[in-house]
């Protein structure tokens, strides 16, 4: 069985934020770009021991990006994965991104596809559902662990106020999230060996683009704090009263 795991370029999460174009448009001059933690930690992190238990063959990485996600897709190489491929393409729809890696997917007959449970900077948490559409695939969200058992998968997933364990056919498409694994860092001969290892460039199919950004806001910005002279307990009273709120 082949694993195919969904990688995303985002913001590391130290980066300063800014827009630009009416904040219609990004401002990427300065930014640390890293793997989608999600993607990395938990689905990579996954797949890579599925395939050291002897449950996978091989594991396949997919991005869909412009060249400069070429040194993410390399880290994540580093990491373990065999091979990678990249859809040329900057397009940030949902739809349009779960297209792609669908056609991906449908050409390498996949026993499994794993996402992250959403990428840090949009925090959509829709590519992976979208995938599984597009592929006929069955779905399960919010995986925290997952086991094979012959040729079905073993899934817990998070549910409001707990835990539902799910027996689901492979193959299927899965969205990962914290409990799936535990974050791994590249070791040296990992990363010289991801600089022979295949990066496939393809162009993008044919698919709709569904959305269109009108405008970004940043949050406000935080009150300042307000401190109290321990002298003056009333007034710590009177604040806490009138101007504090419940959170």
């Amino acid at each position: 069985m082949k694993i195919l795991v969904c990688i995303s370029k985002t913001p590391d999460t130290t980066a300063k934020i800014a827009f630009t174009d009416n904040n219609t448009k990004f401002v990427a001059d300065g930014v640390q770009w890293i793997i989608n933690p999600y993607d990395e930690w938990y689905a990579l992190v996954r797949a890579l021991e599925l395939k050291e238990a002897g449950l996978a063959e091989a594991i396949h990485l997919v991005t869909v990006g412009a060249a400069d996600s070429e040194p993410i897709i390399r880290k994540a190489l580093a990491l373990g994965g065999e091979e990678a491929i990249r859809v040329n393409s900057d397009n940030h729809d949902p739809f349009y991104i779960a297209s792609q890696i669908a056609a991906v997917a449908k050409e390498g007959n996949y026993g499994l596809v794993f996402t992250g449970k959403e990428t840090i900077d949009y925090n959509g948490s829709s590519i992976g559902g979208m995938v599984a559409e597009l592929l006929d695939m069955p779905y399960v969200s919010l995986a925290t662990k997952l086991d094979l058992e012959g040729d079905s998968a073993i899934i817990v997933r998070e549910i409001e106020g707990g835990e539902e364990t799910d027996k689901v056919q492979l193959p299927l498409v899965v969205s990962c999230q914290k409990g799936m694994a535990e974050q791994r860092i590249p070791n040296m001969k990992g990363i010289m060996g991801a600089r022979s290892k295949p990066l496939k460039v393809i162009e993008p199919v044919a698919a709709a683009i569904l959305t269109t950004v009108v405008s970004f806001d940043l949050p406000p910005a935080k009150a300042g704090v307000k401190l109290v002279s321990p002298e003056n307990p009333e007034e710590l009273v009177r604040l806490l009263h009138e101007e504090a709120k419940a959170f």
